[in-house]
């Protein structure tokens, strides 16, 4: 039954493998389930394959045996699964099936021979196999020096061995499984610095003196001379400022903080703990600052081991902080996005959210550096040396650098609340650029990256593979110290070496230096230049002509080259079979990578640098390109099509407002980072749609309504971080603003936020009269909303009544339900417990939330749950219905806010406790036993509803319950209210708690615990 890859030949080899193994089930199982006896031969092939990580079942052969029988592809279909690639399959044991063997082998003979046998079939390379193997045969090898596949390796033949009876003298299996874990901590460190390190003596120094013990700067105000303040107070000094490693890209600033960070820990007299944080890694968030803080108490777990157990509980709750947080980011989001929730909840949500993130980050992280101390304090064993520094280390920082960035301000509040507790702590952050923030309130130290100097220029083209010291020399002279240029270079040089074309001649072609102001537009040209070396070495005719026009797409393959690029380049490529050819070749080139099945890209360095050359004719090809990929994407289907289609229509410079009209939600995600292909009228839309940092020349060049929609993003995210006077000072450019620019909103709320109220209230109605003649219906929707609120903020109600009134005629004329809902809402809680509360605005809510369609309602989640939590009380079934449609928010504070309400409902009515102790059971599982350790408070409970998707049931299934005191329901309530400034549960209330205690309290006797 046996089948050779002849017999298989164009066919898929993993189909044919597949279709085999299904016919040998069919005819081995005759449909009833094979016995449970494991028989002799079948035991034997398996004892034979316990120790392989992966076999072929025609090759395995038994203890005895010559040759191979074959025989373990009938004993061994069941209880193997299959691995690895079309081209090297093979079978591996099931890991109960191997689990079972090992321990019931007889003893470490039986493993020895078993694995002796297969000596011809293991790989060369090192393997758990020959770790084993050595293990067996009395020989452990060394641990020390182990690279991380070696160790893994390890680890795995320790795993397997220490099931195997008898088997002694194997690594301490805790021990080893440590050091595996700190060489994946330091693997991402020492790939940067492989080769030679060259240079950047003077950087390295600063590094290491910025370690080095020091009292700091002293605090604001204080004295420089350490004396006492006048009223006697005792000097503190104040934070160490962070030091910023700052430079272009390509300079070599990851490089040069692996190799200070290895440093450190190579030295016994100075190791120090350390986090090294990259942002470019999938699993961190520059936008989730508590990704940063589970890291890092990852990574400190791995380097204190008896802190592990609490290092990594910490790190579970900022994952679980996090997803609160993304709830709440969400439901801020939406309630940006309709003018009436945008003007009336919006801002003020915003700037809660970022007040209660920062609060919960700077807890976590203080706790976190509490851990440190006493992790440090057992390790230095009550001597009194100095605590050493703990190095935090944050690289690819550059998408949290622009003008007003939360991330920056809560990473400052990390940083001053780590240090408040671990004074040693130092914050090394790694970008493109200074950062600036006016949350800065310690000016950052800074070490600016230039170039190498002379001596290290030539070492570098030397362990680049430039042998011979002239030509190293004169390259460096020509090309100078920057790192990738260098490297550019030596690649060809070496193909210049390998050819016909003399050296002399690539270094000729380079132009000479020139004055230091001059020398950004030098390494561009010098970049330029040896990429087109390089690509002339291409040995393919064809392939060389695509490779230089090829460069302006982001994704080639065979379709591509045949229907987009051949054409311009001047190749007839009239079959699919042809275009795969050229593609195949195409994919062999080294500046290339892989992008998905069947497809390639360009690595992003050479693109960055290639697309911001002239290139003359070439240029004209390109375009044309360009105009082919346009035609090519625009004629198909889906987002990825028309995100290239946007692209290449702004890489052409069309109009940003047409290309706009091309614009489909969820197009960002295939267009993030495309703004350094763009000029910068280009790069203003993107950046304007895509948010993020925004260079000074993309703002300066975009178009007006661009830049004033990033502004706008600029001036939101200052205003919601408590910044004020910053964003007033951002809205004094490029006056006067379009009429239906958001920046009329935004200069009346910074204003007003500056106690400038008169003047916030008359610049409002400005911007409401101007946009209502320029025809700015959403615009003069969200203007006269914000002028109610300021109206009712200065205690004129009628005024602000009058307001919301037009707002909600504005709505309905444009059609818009959900924002004409909005307007109401905000009428309904302008006299929400007041005597003259508006009954028939409550009446009108519930009537719309009844007639607009579920579907409708299902796309603005938040402002469902505002208006059933204003009109509960008053709208019997309100809340079921949007429950059901939109279920509660999943964040903590909902959490909170529900448990706190259903403590206190059974403290003061202790016969609803089984009633609600059910419904909780029956939402949080059958499984749910106090001897699983699961939580056992309600609070605790209702994460757990949360986690398996079962909350919205709960509460429903509370508005059921029979609590006279309405405490229930109005928690529930507020619970769907949570931060959108709705009524809470305290409202309902009848009064406080029995004992006057607060819903943090817990609840009475009669209610479970919650902790």
């Amino acid at each position: 039954m046996s089948t050779s890859p002849s017999d298989r030949r164009g066919v898929d080899p993993s189909a044919a493998r597949e279709l085999f193994v299904a016919r040998l089930r069919a005819e081995l199982h005759t449909g009833e389930q094979r016995t449970e006896e494991v028989s002799g031969a079948r035991r034997a092939y398996r004892e034979a394959a316990c120790l392989l990580s992966r076999f072929d079942p025609q090759r395995l052969r038994l203890p005895g045996e010559e040759t191979a029988s074959g025989g373990a592809v009938l004993e061994l279909v069941d209880d193997c699964t299959t691995l690895g690639t079309q081209d090297q399959a093979g079978w591996s044991l099931k890991s109960d099936v191997r689990d079972r063997t090992l321990r019931e082998l007889t003893g470490p003979e039986a493993a020895r021979r078993g694995l002796e046998c297969q000596l011809d079939e293991l790989p060369a390379e090192p393997g758990p196999e020959r770790f084993a193997l050595a293990c067996l045969s009395g020989r452990p090898p060394a641990t020390e020096g182990l690279t991380t596949d070696d160790l893994a390796d390890a680890l795995q033949a320790v795993l397997w061995l220490s099931r195997v009876p008898g088997v002694t003298g194997l690594p301490d299996l805790a021990e080893l499984q440590l050091t595996l874990e700190r060489a994946r901590l330091l693997e991402p460190l020492e790939r940067l610095v492989r080769l030679p390190f060259q240079g950047r003596t003077r950087e390295l120094a600063e590094l290491r003196d910025y370690l080095a013990p020091s009292d700091g700067p002293v605090a604001a105000g204080a004295r420089p001379d350490g004396a006492a303040q006048p009223d006697g107070s005792a000097q503190h000094p104040g934070p160490v400022p962070p030091l910023v490693v700052h430079g272009p890209g390509g300079m070599g600033k990851t490089t040069l903080l692996a190799k200070f960070v290895l440093d450190g820990l190579r030295d016994p007299a100075g190791c120090f703990p350390f986090a090294y944080i990259d942002f470019e890694r999938p699993t961190l968030s520059i936008q989730e600052p508590l990704t940063l803080i589970a890291e890092v108490a990852r990574q400190l777990g791995i380097q204190f081991p008896a802190h592990r157990a609490e290092l990594d509980a910490l790190a579970h709750e900022c994952q679980e902080a996090t997803r609160s947080q993304r709830e709440g980011q969400e439901r801020v989001s939406q309630l940006q996005e309709l003018a009436t929730t945008r003007a009336v909840l919006g801002r003020r949500s915003s700037q809660q959210f970022q007040s209660l993130a920062a609060g919960r980050e700077t807890d976590l992280i203080r706790r976190l550096a509490g851990v440190l101390r006493r992790a440090v304090a057992d390790r230095k064993g009550g001597a009194h040396a100095e605590d050493p520094p703990f190095a935090l280390v944050v690289d690819s920082f550059e998408e949290a650098q622009y003008r007003g960035s939360p991330v920056v301000g809560r990473m400052v509040a990390i940083y001053l609340s780590f240090q408040s507790i671990y004074p040693r702590m130092r914050l090394i952050v790694s970008g493109r650029a200074p950062v600036e923030h006016p949350a800065k309130t310690v000016e950052s130290l800074d070490i600016e990256l230039g170039e190498l100097d002379p001596a290290a220029a030539v070492g570098l083209l030397t362990s680049c593979g430039v042998k011979d010291p002239e030509v190293a020399g004169a390259l460096a002279d020509r090309v100078g110290g920057h790192p990738l240029s260098l490297k550019l270079a030596a690649r060809a040089a070496t193909l210049a070496g390998a050819g016909a074309e003399p050296t002399g001649e690539l270094i000729r072609s380079l132009p000479e230096r020139r004055h230091q102001v001059f020398r950004r537009v030098d390494q561009l040209l010098v970049q330029g230049i040896l990429y087109d070396r390089i690509l002339s070495h291409i040995g393919d005719e064809g392939v060389r002509r695509l490779a230089h026009p090829g460069l302006v797409l982001r994704v080639i393959t065979p379709e591509i080259i045949k229907e987009v690029l051949a054409g311009p380049c001047g190749l007839r490529v009239a079959t699919p079979d042809a275009a795969r050819a050229l593609f195949a070749e195409f994919s062999r080139l080294d500046l290339v990578e892989p992008a998905r099945p069947d497809a390639v890209r360009y690595r992003s360095d050479v693109r960055a640098i290639m697309l911001r050359l002239p290139g003359g004719d070439r240029t004209a090809v390109m375009r044309a390109v360009e105009r082919r990929a346009v035609e090519h994407y625009a004629a198909r289907d889906g987002l990825e099509a028309r995100a290239e289609e946007i692209y290449h229509r702004l890489r052409l410079d069309e109009n940003p407002r047409s290309v706009e009209e091309r614009w489909l939600p969820g197009v960002e995600r295939f267009l993030a980072g495309a703004q350094q292909d763009m000029t910068p009228r280009a790069a203003g839309l993107l950046t304007a749609r895509l948010g993020g940092a925004t260079p000074d020349q993309v703002a300066e060049g975009a178009d007006q309504e661009d830049w004033e929609r990033i502004a706008a993003r600029e001036v939101e995210d200052l205003l919601a971080q408590g910044y004020a006077q910053a964003a007033f000072d951002r809205l004094g450019r490029r006056r006067p603003w379009t009429p239906c620019s958001p920046l009329h909103a935004l200069f009346a709320e910074a204003l007003n936020r500056l106690g400038r109220q008169e003047e916030a209230r008359r610049a409002t109605a400005d911007a409401v009269d101007a946009a209502e003649r320029a025809g700015c219906g959403e615009r003069r929707l969200e203007l006269l909303l914000l002028s109610a609120r300021l109206s009712e903020e200065a205690g004129d109600l009628p005024g602000a009544g009058r307001a919301l009134r037009v707002a909600e005629d504005v709505a309905v004329g444009l059609g818009q339900d959900l924002e004409a809902m909005g307007a109401l809402l905000a009428r309904a809680r302008l006299t929400a417990g007041a005597d003259g509360a508006d009954v028939e605005a409550d009446r009108q809510l519930a009537e719309r939330l009844r007639e607009l369609p579920d579907a409708v309602l299902a796309d603005r989640p938040v402002l469902v749950r505002a208006v059933a939590s204003q009109i509960y009380d008053r709208a019997p079934g309100a809340l079921d219905h949007a429950l059901e449609v939109v279920g509660l928010p999943a964040d903590d504070e909902t959490l909170d806010t529900l448990g706190a309400a259903m403590r206190r409902a059974t403290s003061r009515q202790p016969a609803l406790l089984g009633r609600v102790m059910e419904i909780l059971d029956e939402a949080a599982g059958p499984s749910r036993q106090p001897a699983d350790g699961a939580p056992t408070g309600i609070t605790g409970i209702l994460r757990l509803a949360r986690d398996r998707g079962t909350l919205g049931t709960l509460a429903r299934r509370l508005l059921a319950v029979p609590d006279k005191s309405g405490e229930i329901v109005a928690g529930v309530a507020a619970a769907m209210g949570v931060g959108t400034g709705g009524r809470t549960a305290s409202h309902a209330a009848s009064g406080p708690e029995p004992g006057g205690r607060t819903p943090e309290e817990g609840s009475g006797p009669a209610g479970p615990d919650d902790r």
